[in-house]
């Protein structure tokens, strides 16, 4: 008996739940002073009064005495100035203990790692806690009410709210589908940690690395070198986002307006042993490419492109000049500069 008054508790709200308080208590769960728990589903205020943390109900938001509930009138907080959606339940214990969480998933140490967990912060928030905060507090993803083409009910919201006890369901157990809900929607939370820890931040790296040195590829910044293959385009345009008030002077500043931060060219390693000339989109998402291959060199092949470019061993050319091939590196990096050259001249 006396082991279970000793529990920490975390409490929350009982009935019907959300993805925001399971998720909320999974991240809490995944510290060393939370991870045996015992979570306590009431709206009791004496009882709650008894818990370590409570999330989602209490009406206060208060850091200090750990009471993170949104629903009060009053509250806007925002998981940073960056950000204007409204916080959940998510969000709030998110906002303050995702590193934490992040770093016991990983295995990292919070403080030598302290920069690449404050990367990852910022990018799971928005690509997974933001979408939670914005559902719970009924905040419109589109400005406008439009008729939807199609139903959706595959987000990861919709799924855990359907985890609750039908209407007409014998035994209405919403403690047991809760825990089945923690356990899901920890699932898809731990597993975005791995993502990003292992194989997005890696590749960011790469891409910063390869970002760097741009100008020892082309007195223009315009090119980047990826030592290898691996997903760069958004890591590319943060990084020039960042480097916007800082940069040298392009030497070919009238290229499609872009600037010495701005890359218009990514050439990689093929998985044949070839490298690839990758136009950069305008835009995340965008088919429209900032510079195109030149419109001469579109369409063709091996040694006709060869010698219509002037460059040797090319391989082909895409009929809209978003991408490129050549057998070796130099000539890649060649095709890249000499498509600069011909649209600086142009001008």
């Amino acid at each position: 008996m006396q082991r279970f008054l000793n529990m920490v508790k975390i409490g929350t709200h009982n009935g019907s739940f959300h993805a925001d308080e399971a998720l909320a208590i999974y991240i809490l769960r995944q510290l060393p002073e939370y991870s045996k728990s015992e979570i306590v589903r009431t709206r009791d205020p004496a009882t709650l009064s008894e818990c370590d943390i409570v999330v989602d109900v209490g009406g206060v938001y208060d850091h200090a005495s750990k009471r993170y509930d949104h629903h009060q009138r009053g509250f806007t907080e925002t998981f940073s100035p960056d950000f204007k959606t409204k916080l959940s339940s998510a969000g709030l214990i998110y906002k303050h203990y995702g590193q934490q969480a992040m770093s016991q998933l990983l295995g990292w140490n919070l403080e030598s790692q302290s920069s690449k967990l404050e990367l990852l912060h910022n990018k799971l928030y928005k690509s997974l806690i933001e979408g939670l905060d914005g559902i719970d507090n009924g905040v419109n993803q589109y400005p406008t009410d439009i008729e939807p083409a199609y139903e959706e009910s595959t987000s990861i919201s919709s799924i855990i709210s359907g985890l609750n006890p039908w209407w007409n369901e014998p035994v209405q157990d919403f403690d047991a589908k809760f825990k089945i809900a923690v356990e899901k929607i920890g699932q898809v939370f731990s597993d975005k940690v791995a993502y990003y820890g292992k194989a997005w931040i890696p590749a960011r790296d790469i891409v910063e690395k390869a970002f760097k040195s741009r100008f020892d590829i082309h007195p223009s910044g315009h090119i980047i070198v990826l030592d290898e293959y691996c997903p760069y385009e958004q890591h590319l345009f943060d990084l020039e986002k960042a480097h916007s008030a800082a940069d040298k002077p392009t030497n070919c500043e009238n290229v499609k307006n872009y600037t010495s931060n701005q890359v218009i060219y990514a050439i990689f390693q093929d998985t044949n042993g070839g490298y690839r000339v990758r136009a950069i989109s305008v835009r995340p998402g965008s088919f429209e490419s900032r510079l195109p291959l030149p419109a001469q060199w579109c369409g063709l092949r091996d040694e006709e492109l060869s010698k219509v470019s002037g460059i040797d061993d090319c391989v082909f050319v895409h009929a809209t000049g978003f991408i490129g091939g050549n057998k070796t590196k130099a000539g890649a990096i060649e095709m890249a500069s000499k498509s600069i050259n011909l649209a600086t001249n142009s001008q």
